[in-house]
């Protein structure tokens, strides 16, 4: 026999691998051990843990309890009762557990002892204790109806991931997770966590998901969630578009009860908690927008058959696949936005939180309508009693406008004579929509005005000059242009492309001289001329660079760390292009500007940082992650700026807060540092109180910082990249993201060919 030097391994070996795969870290028992229990039909759950589940954890529950037989089979390696054969897997699992590892596993790194005692059984119960891998001893015992099972000194046989657990409060973090989640799945199960001898939460039991809610997250967030509770095409009053899902119900809150973090997000697939891009997607969708950057709480339960998801596609159970993940992230959408729409919490028609005044354009909706009624903000207010039209626009009472209407405007009928068309488009007063408040409250005067006052006098922050400069040339050109086309059009060009201050963002820009009765075509052509005319504006080479403050700005800059670079304008309003020697450089202004504030904070906290006393404690109300969290962070706070005393278990005051780039954050952004130091997972021994501080900062330097889609002037853009230059590490942002992609002329000459034979120069 040809000798190799492939071995098997033996059953040691095996098993300590094999429980590297399921048990990750203490949460992962504890998740094995919470799904056997609720498996088992418990009415009630106790998870005992101390250090975090790194030196005991204990799950008892009262379900159905096992005989001295099934004890014995269930630390064997691949047994149970869940499922028989492969058919059972492609039918659907039903349970939450179903491999026949947890307890072998768990055994073979750890410590192990199980009390058990089936329900209405009678008798003694059984004892096993189990240590790596090997039962020590087995006998009756005493205990109550169902089972306990008690982990000591997890991985204390595997030093080498002993030594990659995390720190104690992480490990902790982790371990309330699961047990919340499964809290909140199984409201008519009484869920209790315990660390260090302290009660973390207990839910009642009593099938109330909304109490569940109350008792993991505090009454401030359980008053706001809002039912969700939607059927699929598969029942007659279905209310989900097409897909997989049978039925989406659940919470969701309030768009302004969040937080920074989506720790809170808590999704169910027949039962199992998973988490899901998709569903993720589809549940943030459904705020379209409102929470920006933040998360809402939910816990929401979606039901799919069973031959429609696989639950066995991740070691610990934590994902699942649907068939159509584009139609579950439609219907969670549907499900969640149906609840929101209810409850008036976002609006049905576009655009949602977009909709300013500047960039609001009012459209007769039927050829008779009168527009005077419309206001900025899209409401309607009563429509006036309607007046005799003038003989002519050329009277004297044609600049005349009462103060109570914001416009006049003279709609023309198809079949309306040509010659009044020009009357029409002669008045300015009657054809020009008023869009910011205070423009409306001085309509009366605006005609007068800007025929009298100098031009150089009529300026504001805002590019007021020239909307003044636009309406003054409106008004006092001569009428020889020829039709609705060439009216508009010029009206359209006297506004001027340009500002003093720099490049205009569109809304700015556009000035609305009138609205008329216009054919499609004719709507269709305005447009595209000024979609062309708004791209020649930002784009075009003629334009002159200014700094915010109105100083001329070069396009060319000399940097200290940066590469030379020619500005040249932004791509999607995110990416700054730009011109280097070697090629072509995109800086990600986000990421930019949060490097440059990053090291701003960094300077002021380099000492003690600035703090503000609050007139009176404000209190906020934790949830119970939070709530534990605080002791353990408390020195950290206090580093930051942040001094807080507790009120009770889940209340804390705070007295005194950080005051940062010339601001004071709010009393409630403790919620957010809390959830920040709580959600990373930090190498035990790393958890200084200054690499907490630095974290926070990396969070912190994200909020004033500019984001994207924001359209910037020339000048600005050449402001931001020398405060980059200045940083210290100008080519990533705190989380480590790059700032800058740079593709350098060869890759450019390789992606267009220009080395093929007759094509190059």
């Amino acid at each position: 026999m040809t000798e190799t030097e492939i071995q098997e391994l033996d059953e040691d070996t095996v098993a300590r691998i094999a429980a590297g795969e399921v048990v990750e870290r203490p949460a992962s028992a504890v998740k094995e051990l919470v799904e056997n229990s609720l498996d088992a039909d418990a009415t009630r759950i106790d998870v005992t843990v101390e250090a975090g589940g790194t030196d005991l954890i204990r799950v008892a529950d009262d379900g159905h309890g096992m005989s001295e037989a099934d004890v014995r089979a269930a630390v064997r390696q691949h047994t149970t009762s869940k499922i028989e054969s492969v058919e059972d897997l492609d039918s659907g699992v039903s349970t939450l557990g179903f491999r026949g590892e947890a307890l072998h596993t768990i055994g073979s790194v750890s410590r192990l002892t199980v009390q058990s005692r089936p329900r209405n059984g009678g008798g003694a119960g059984t004892e096993l204790v189990y240590e790596g891998g090997e039962i020590v001893s087995i006998g009756p015992t005493g205990c109550p109806e169902g089972t306990t099972i008690e982990i000591a000194d997890l991985f204390y046989n595997t030093p080498a991931r002993r030594k990659f657990l995390k720190t104690t409060a992480t490990e902790f973090a982790h371990v309330n997770r699961v047990v919340t989640r499964y809290a909140l799945a199984n409201p008519s199960v009484a869920v209790s966590l315990t660390h260090d001898g302290r009660e973390v939460f207990a839910t009642t039991g009593q099938g109330d998901l909304q109490a569940a809610v109350l008792s993991v997250y505090g009454r401030e967030v359980a008053t706001a969630m809002i039912d969700v509770d939607a059927e699929g095409e598969q029942t007659n009053d279905g209310d989900l578009p097409p897909g997989p899902l049978e039925s989406v119900t659940g919470l969701v809150s309030h768009p302004e009860t969040n937080r920074s973090s989506p720790e809170y997000l808590s999704t169910y697939v027949n039962g199992r908690a998973i988490t899901s891009s998709a569903i993720r997607e589809g549940i943030m969708g459904a705020y379209d927008g409102q929470l920006g950057d933040r998360y809402p709480f939910v816990v929401c339960f979606l039901d799919a058959p069973g031959d429609a998801v696989d639950v066995n596609v991740h070691p610990r159970k934590r994902e699942v696949r649907f068939d159509d993940d584009d139609a579950v992230r439609r219907q969670v959408d549907a499900a969640v936005e149906g609840a929101l729409l209810e409850h008036g919490l976002v609006r049905s028609s576009a655009p949602r939180g977009r909709s300013a005044p500047a960039e609001t354009r009012v459209e007769p909706e039927r050829e008779s309508e009168s527009l005077s009624d419309a206001v900025p903000d899209g409401t309607t207010e009563p429509e006036p009693e309607p007046e005799p039209e003038p003989e002519s626009a050329e009277g004297p009472g044609a600049a005349e406008v009462e103060v109570e209407a914001e416009v006049e405007v003279d709609t023309q009928t198809e079949d309306s004579s040509p010659a009044s068309e020009p009357e029409s488009e002669s008045n300015p007063t009657a054809t020009r929509v008023e869009e910011t408040e205070s423009r409306r409250e001085h309509v009366a005067t605006s005609d007068s005005i800007s025929r009298s006052q100098p031009t150089a006098d009529r300026t504001d922050d805002s590019g007021a000059s020239a909307k003044a400069e636009a309406k003054t040339e409106t008004e006092t050109r001569p009428e020889t242009d020829e039709g609705d086309d060439s009216s508009r059009r010029n009206a359209s060009e006297s506004a001027g492309p340009e500002t003093e201050g720099g490049i205009e963002t569109g809304a700015e820009a556009e000035v609305e001289v009138g609205v008329e009765t216009e054919t499609a075509e004719q709507r269709s052509a305005r447009q595209n001329r000024q979609r062309r005319t708004e791209t020649e504006r930002k784009f075009t080479e003629a334009t002159e660079q200014r700094t915010l403050t109105g100083e001329e700005a070069t396009t060319d800059a000399e940097f200290d760390s940066l590469p030379p670079l020619r500005v040249l304008g932004q791509l999607h309003d995110t990416y700054v292009v730009c011109e280097t020697p070697d090629g072509l450089a995109l800086v990600d202004q986000h990421a930019a500007d949060e490097r440059v504030n990053y090291e701003r904070l960094q300077e002021a906290f380099a000492a003690d940082p600035s703090a503000q006393a609050l007139a009176s404690p404000v209190e906020l109300e934790l949830t119970a992650a939070e709530a534990e969290a605080f002791e353990h962070y408390r020195e950290a706070l206090s580093r930051l700026g942040f001094y807080a005393d507790r009120v009770d278990d889940r209340t804390v005051a705070v007295t005194t807060v950080p005051a940062v780039l010339e601001k004071t954050l709010e009393p409630d952004r403790l919620r957010d540092v809390l959830a920040s130091f709580v959600s990373g997972d930090r190498e035990s021994g790393a958890e200084t109180v200054d690499a907490l501080a630095d974290e926070f900062l990396g969070d912190l330097a994200c909020y004033p910082s500019v984001t994207g889609n924001t359209s910037l002037t020339e000048g600005s853009v050449v402001d931001l990249l020398r405060a980059l230059d200045d940083c210290e590490n100008p080519y990533a942002c705190p989380h480590g993201r790059p700032v800058i992609v740079s593709i350098d002329g060869r890759e450019l000459e390789d992606r267009f060919e220009r080395d093929y034979p007759g094509h190059g120069g």
